[in-house]
């Protein structure tokens, strides 16, 4: 069989696999272009079973491309909470924007100029291009890459320029026999979770078995190479529940740092050598410009991002005088518990609000 055949074979296989096996998601059953692109923004670094009620929501809320890009950040940010890495929501926003700015509202077709919107790589590109525009382009995702990779037997390793090269290569050589690229993109993409996966793939069940070298190998779990993963770092974080008259005081994040746009818990990193209670007097000196009284701990909550995890630890504070200053923050405010829930907050955060109201805490105790 030539490659070519082979080629035509693979792509023939996984389309009619996705036709017959492929899940019911509601972002599959329209090819709008603003659809398809809200969630591949959401499905990035996401579990996709998670995407469903937000993907929901947040078209329910944003039917439009101008609906969004007319929104005001914090509410985008608001129908965002709970999804994280936010940056995907500020992006979608800045983008939207542009959309209605230069392209009179209607997201561009080809994948060269939607690559050059905010917040859209590679992988949201190609989706939009392949699914909404039946454009032959590649998704190379952390799963299709390892389900190209044991096709061809490859000794690349994932991550690396050279490899998304060479595999962008020869996928688009497979992806020009589908008859509905997006499907395609789509089929590989389930494959490679649901059957293709890391460690033990479900080869019985693959309908590209016979197609797959590393299957022939006997051992296709060895593919891909891959790199050692660094020691994940962990952080102490002290918070403040600042109480005046029964309120607390919140700030919002720069919406050039990490869950900018988000509001908080005042506070920051513990540094080498203080105490939690230091380090939370140090970072509202520095970020507001007030003194504090920290009394008695309330909460620590564990959260996990991406690079690194942290334990949130918060403490029941006074601010005896004195305003506020946006030094090291956005904007301030102050809210009643009751409150909280009109405004974006991290889930870190998001669990401690939780805490608070089913302790019935009202006021500084």
């Amino acid at each position: 069989m030539s490659e070519s055949q082979r080629n035509r074979h693979i792509a023939l296989a996984i389309e009619e696999w996705f036709d017959r096996y492929g899940t019911d998601f509601p972002w599959r059953h329209t090819r709008d272009p603003y659809q398809v692109w809200i969630a591949a923004v959401m499905l990035q670094q996401t579990q996709i079973s998670a995407v469903t009620p937000y993907f929901d929501r947040f078209v329910r809320a944003f039917p439009s491309v101008k609906t969004l890009a007319d929104a005001p950040l914090e509410q985008v940010l608001k129908q965002w909470e709970g999804l994280g890495y936010y940056s995907r929501a500020r992006n979608l926003h800045r983008a939207a924007q542009i959309v209605v700015n230069d392209y009179h509202g209607i997201l561009p077709s080809s994948f060269d100029q939607l690559f050059a919107l905010p917040g859209v790589g590679n992988y949201t590109a190609a989706t939009i291009a392949s699914v909404a525009f039946r454009e032959p382009v590649p998704v190379l995702d952390s799963v299709t890459t390892r389900l190209n990779l044991r096709l061809d037997r490859s000794p690349l390793t994932v991550g690396s320029p050279r490899t998304y090269r060479s595999l962008f290569r020869r996928v688009t050589l497979r992806i020009k026999h589908a008859s509905v690229p997006g499907s395609f993109n789509l089929g590989a993409m389930e494959l490679g979770s649901r059957i293709c996966q890391a460690k033990s793939p479900r080869c019985p069940s693959c309908p590209l078995q016979e197609y797959c070298k590393a299957y022939a190998s006997g051992r296709p779990e060895r593919i891909p190479r891959k790199r050692p993963k660094p020691a994940i770092p962990h952080y102490h974080i002290a918070a403040g529940l600042i109480w005046r008259n029964g309120r607390l005081l919140i700030t919002r994040r720069p919406t050039n740092k990490m869950l900018g746009g988000l509001w908080e818990f005042p506070g920051g990193k513990q540094e080498n050598g203080e105490t939690l209670q230091e380090c939370l007097a140090r970072e509202i000196r520095e970020e507001l410009g007030v003194t504090i009284v920290v009394g008695e701990p309330f909460r620590s909550v564990k959260h996990a991002y991406s690079h690194f995890r942290i334990t949130l630890h918060t403490f029941h504070c006074r601010l005896p005088g004195g305003e506020p200053r946006n030094i090291g923050v956005d904007q301030w405010a102050w809210a009643s518990p009751d409150e909280l829930h009109q405004y974006p907050f991290p889930r870190a955060d998001r669990k401690i609000i939780e805490e608070l109201l089913r302790a019935g805490i009202h006021q500084s105790v």
